[in-house]
């Protein structure tokens, strides 16, 4: 990751008004505000996520929000995309999901 230099206002602005600071930053990359919002709200309020990776041929993921929420995606190409939900009740996730990746992000 390239080395960024940060003003202090809005180091300060980070520190003291995280939300406000992202919401800034959002605008200033374009980033539509209501979407933010929205998966904030979701997010925020959510006690557990749990992740598991799809049952099917395809490849995918499914988040699963306080055990009854279902979110699933499917690789497209070189990303995922989102394929619907369903309501129920889930199990618990495995925490370790990812331990078996031995690749580094790198920078």
């Amino acid at each position: 990751m390239a080395n960024i230099n940060i003003s202090w206002q809005r180091k300060l602005l980070l520190k003291l008004w995280p939300i406000l600071a992202f919401k800034l930053f959002a605008k200033e990359m374009g980033i539509a505000n209501p979407i933010f919002d929205k998966a904030q709200d979701v997010f925020n309020s959510s006690e557990r996520i749990d992740l598991y990776p799809t049952a099917s041929a395809e490849r995918g993921f499914i988040l699963v929000l306080d055990l009854k929420t279902a979110l699933y995606f499917y690789q497209d190409g070189d990303h995922f995309k989102y394929d619907g939900f369903e309501m129920g009740e889930y199990d618990k996730g495995n925490i370790a999901i990812f331990d078996h990746i031995s690749e580094k992000i790198s920078s």
